[in-house]
C-alpha cells in the first residue's frame, strides 16, 4: 500500500473494509454533492454517542466524488458499529433536489450487516434532527468471521427445474410446522424443513425479500429495503447477535448440498425511505438525487414509478454500480444461484421517467457482467406506472420473465371461461407469441415462467373458494390486490361449506397443477399450494404477519391427497424430460380436439393434443383436457387404444407409480369419456 493511501485512504472497494495485517479500516461513501462527511464509530454499549468521529477533509479525503478516509483499530477502542453524518446544500429547484440534515445519523449503503439499537425509531428518522441513539447502524467488517463453504458451488437446473416460491418467515412461523421455536420463521428453519421439500420434488427456492428490511414500517412481505448488502437481521435466530450473514450462508449451503437451487428476490427499484415524507435513513440524507429519480416538481420531488413513494436512479452510473456490486456479493460471498428482479421494467427508465427499450445501461451491465455469468436472471417485467414489458418487448436477451399472461390464460380457463383454446394452446406450447425463437429474436420456453399464483395475489385455494376478496385487515377498506379470475365452486368461503364444493375446488386445484407441470417453459408455484393453504380471501397480505400468511402445517395433514398428487405430477413431469424443452415442440405435437380437428369456435372448452417424445428418448404423452361442465367423449386420434396407459386423471387424483413395472391394463376402447373440469393424461408403453 501506498503512503498516500495509508494516510488518506482509499476510494474503493465502496463501504467500509479491514485490513487485520495492519489492524486499519478503510471507509468509502459516495456523495457526489455533499460539503461535509463525518464519520461515526461505536462501541457495542455506547450506541448514543460515538466513541470517534472523524471529519473527512475533501483536501485529503475526496477522489471525485468519493469522501474516504483510514482509521487504525485499538484494541482498547472495541468499535463495533459505524455511521456517517453528511451535510451539503439545501433543496434546489428542478431536478437537483437534496435532502441533507447534518444531525442525522447516516446508515453506509455498503454495509455488510446492520444492527439495530434498542431504541430504534423510524419515527425519529422522518423527523428533522437527531436521531442518535434511534438509527440503524453498520457493523464494522472486523466482526464477520470467516465462513467454511468446503466444495460449495452454484447449481443450475435444466429440464427437471420446478421453482417453489416462498417467505422465510411465513414458511416456518407457525408453531405447528414441526420445528424447534428458536427455529421459526428463520433461514435455519428452512434447513429444517429440506427433507420436505426434497420430498415434493422442487428444484429451487425463490426467496422472497430477503435483504435487510425497515423493521418498523409493517411490511411483513419484505419489499421496503433498507439496504442492498446485508440479510434481514429478524430471519437469524438472534436478532441482536448479527449472525444473521452465518445463517444465511448456512441455509445456502445446506439447500445445495440437498441440489436444490437458491434465487433471491430483489428490490432495486425502490428502497424504504419513500417519499419525502418517508424517513431518513441512508441515501436521502447521503445524496438524495443521485440515489432516486426527480420530478422537478418540489412539492412532491420523489418520482414514483414503483407505487412506494420514490424509483432508484438506475440511469445513474453510481446507482448501476451498486446494483451490480451488491449482486456481485451474494453471488460470490454468498453463493446464491440467482435473482428475481422486482419490477424490473423500472431499469428501462430513464433520468426524467421516459422509457429506453433499445439499450438500457443497467440491463446491460448485469447481463453482460462475467461474475454474474452463471446466475440465473428473472425479470417481473413491468412497474407501477404502466410500463409492461412482457416477452420479447424486454430488453434483457438471457432473462427469464414471470409470464403474467400464462397466469391469466389458466386462470380463466380452469374456471370456465369460454373461447380460450387458441391462447390456451400458444401458453402449453411455451408462450411463442411472447418468446419467439425467429432469426431475430432466438428466444426459447424456459424463459417463460409459468406461474397461475404467487405472493402477490390468492392463493391456488383462494381462487377457487372466492369470488371476492376479503382485504379488509390490510387497513385499505378493502380496495387493494389485484383483480384476479376467482371462481368460488358455487359456494363463498369456507363457512359450512358441503363435501362436493369441496371435492370440486380440490379437482380444480389439480386441473390446475396439472396444466402447470404438462407446459413447456419452467413452472412455479407459491409454498403452500400443494396442500391447499389458504389467506381466507385475502389477496393481499404484504402487512399481515400472522396466521393470515404463515403457513398452516396442518392442512398438509388435512390435504394429504392434493399433496400426493402434486408430489407425482412433479416426479412425472421430471421422468418426462419431453415436456419441458430448451425449444418450443414445433413437429413433435399435433393438437386435436374431441375429435381429430381442433374446436376453435367462440364456446368450446375441450382440448387434446400428442406430444411425442422420440427426439427427447421419451413417451408420447396424449392429453385430453375438457373445462366444460359436463362430461364429454374424446376420440384417441393416434396409435391403437391399447398402447395407451393412463398416467394421470384429475377427476379421482390419480398418478401412475412411476417405480412400478409398466402395467397390463392399456385403453380398451379408441373413445374416452373425459369427466367435467377434468384432464386425462395417457402415456405410450414402451413397444
Amino acid at each position: 500500500m501506498n503512503t498516500w493511501e495509508q494516510a488518506e485512504g482509499s476510494p474503493f472497494p465502496l463501504g467500509a473494509s479491514w485490513n487485520a495485517d495492519a489492524s486499519t479500516f478503510n471507509f468509502s461513501l459516495y456523495s457526489r454533492h455533499a460539503t461535509s462527511v463525518h464519520l461515526l464509530l461505536y462501541r457495542r454499549d455506547e450506541l448514543d454517542v460515538p466513541a470517534h468521529e472523524t471529519a473527512l477533509d475533501y483536501l485529503h479525503h475526496k477522489s471525485g466524488p468519493v469522501w474516504h478516509c483510514r482509521v487504525q483499530c485499538e484494541a482498547e477502542n472495541e468499535w463495533a458499529y459505524y455511521g456517517y453524518r453528511v451535510d451539503g446544500p439545501a433543496p434546489q429547484p428542478g431536478y437537483d433536489f437534496h435532502d441533507f440534515d447534518f444531525e442525522k445519523i447516516l446508515l453506509d449503503p455498503f454495509a455488510k450487516g446492520i444492527f439495530f439499537p434498542p431504541g430504534f425509531s423510524r419515527n425519529a428518522a422522518r423527523r428533522p434532527g437527531s436521531n442518535a441513539g434511534q438509527a440503524p447502524l453498520g457493523i464494522l467488517p472486523n466482526q464477520f468471521g470467516e465462513f467454511d463453504w468446503q466444495d460449495d458451488s452454484l447449481l443450475h437446473h435444466g429440464s427437471d427445474l420446478v421453482i417453489y416460491e416462498m417467505h422465510i418467515r411465513g414458511f416456518t412461523m407457525n408453531p405447528n410446522s414441526g420445528i424447534a421455536e428458536a427455529h421459526r420463521g428463520t433461514f435455519l428453519g428452512v434447513v429444517d424443513k429440506i427433507p420436505y421439500l426434497l420430498e415434493l420434488g422442487i428444484t429451487a427456492v425463490e426467496l422472497m425479500p430477503i435483504f435487510q428490511f425497515d423493521p418498523d414500517d409493517g411490511h411483513y412481505w419484505g419489499y421496503m429495503p433498507l439496504n442492498f448488502f446485508s440479510p434481514h437481521h429478524a430471519y437469524a435466530t438472534d436478532p441482536s447477535a448479527c449472525n444473521q450473514r452465518d445463517e444465511f450462508r448456512t441455509m445456502v449451503k445446506a439447500l445445495h448440498a440437498a441440489g436444490i437451487e437458491v434465487i433471491l428476490d430483489v428490490v432495486y427499484n425502490h428502497t424504504c425511505e419513500g417519499d419525502h415524507r418517508g424517513p431518513t435513513y441512508s441515501w436521502k440524507g447521503i445524496d438524495s438525487s443521485t440515489a432516486y429519480m426527480m420530478t422537478g416538481d418540489p412539492t412532491a420531488p420523489y418520482a414514483n414509478h414503483s407505487g412506494t413513494g420514490n424509483t432508484l436512479h438506475t440511469a445513474n452510473r453510481a446507482v448501476r454500480r451498486m446494483i451490480v456490486d451488491s449482486l456481485r456479493f451474494w453471488d460470490s460471498h454468498m453463493h446464491v444461484d440467482g435473482f428475481r428482479f422486482d419490477l424490473a421494467s423500472v431499469f428501462t427508465r430513464n433520468s426524467d421517467g421516459t422509457i429506453n427499450l433499445d439499450d438500457p445501461p443497467i440491463i446491460s451491465e448485469i447481463g453482460t457482467d462475467a461474475d454474474l455469468s452463471d446466475n440465473r436472471l428473472i425479470a417481473e417485467p413491468w412497474d407501477a406506472s404502466g410500463a409492461y414489458q412482457l416477452g420479447k418487448r424486454f430488453p434483457g436477451q438471457r432473462w427469464m420473465q414471470w409470464n403474467a399472461r400464462y397466469r391469466d390464460t389458466v386462470q380463466r380457463f380452469v374456471r370456465g371461461d369460454r373461447g380460450m383454446i387458441a391462447d390456451l394452446m400458444t401458453r402449453l406450447y411455451g408462450s411463442c407469441d411472447l418468446f419467439p425463437d425467429d432469426l431475430m429474436h432466438a428466444l426459447q420456453p424456459p424463459l417463460s415462467i409459468n406461474y397461475i399464483t404467487s405472493h402477490d395475489g390468492s392463493t391456488l385455494y383462494d381462487l377457487t373458494a372466492y369470488n371476492h376478496k376479503r382485504n379488509w385487515a390490510n387497513g385499505h377498506n378493502n380496495t387493494d390486490g389485484a383483480d384476479e379470475f376467482r371462481w368460488d365452486c358455487g359456494w363463498e368461503g369456507d363457512d359450512g361449506i358441503p363435501p362436493d364444493i369441496i371435492d370440486l375446488r380440490k379437482q380444480q386445484v389439480r386441473n390446475f397443477f396439472c396444466l402447470l407441470m404438462l407446459s413447456n417453459g419452467t413452472p412455479m408455484f407459491r409454498m403452500g399450494d400443494e396442500f391447499l393453504q389458504t389467506q381466507f380471501g385475502n389477496n393481499n397480505p404484504y402487512n399481515q404477519d400472522n396466521k393470515t400468511s404463515w403457513l398452516d402445517w396442518d392442512r398438509r395433514v388435512e390435504h394429504a391427497d392434493i399433496l400426493e398428487f402434486v408430489r407425482g405430477l412433479i416426479a412425472f413431469r421430471k421422468s418426462n424430460p419431453s415436456i419441458s424443452r430448451s425449444r418450443f415442440w414445433r413437429d413433435d405435437v399435433r393438437w386435436y380436439g374431441t375429435g381429430h380437428l381442433v374446436d376453435m369456435t367462440p364456446d368450446s372448452q375441450q382440448l387434446a393434443y400428442c406430444l411425442h417424445g422420440q427426439s427427447e428418448h421419451d413417451a408420447d404423452l396424449y392429453v385430453m383436457i375438457n373445462a366444460g361442465q359436463d362430461a364429454v367423449e374424446f376420440g384417441i386420434q393416434e396409435w391403437s387404444p391399447d398402447v395407451w396407459q393412463i398416467a394421470v386423471e384429475t377427476s379421482t387424483s390419480t398418478i401412475m407409480d412411476l417405480t412400478a413395472e409398466p402395467a397390463d391394463d392399456c385403453v380398451a376402447e379408441p373413445t374416452l369419456d373425459i369427466p367435467s373440469r377434468s384432464i386425462t393424461v395417457l402415456i405410450k408403453t414402451p413397444s
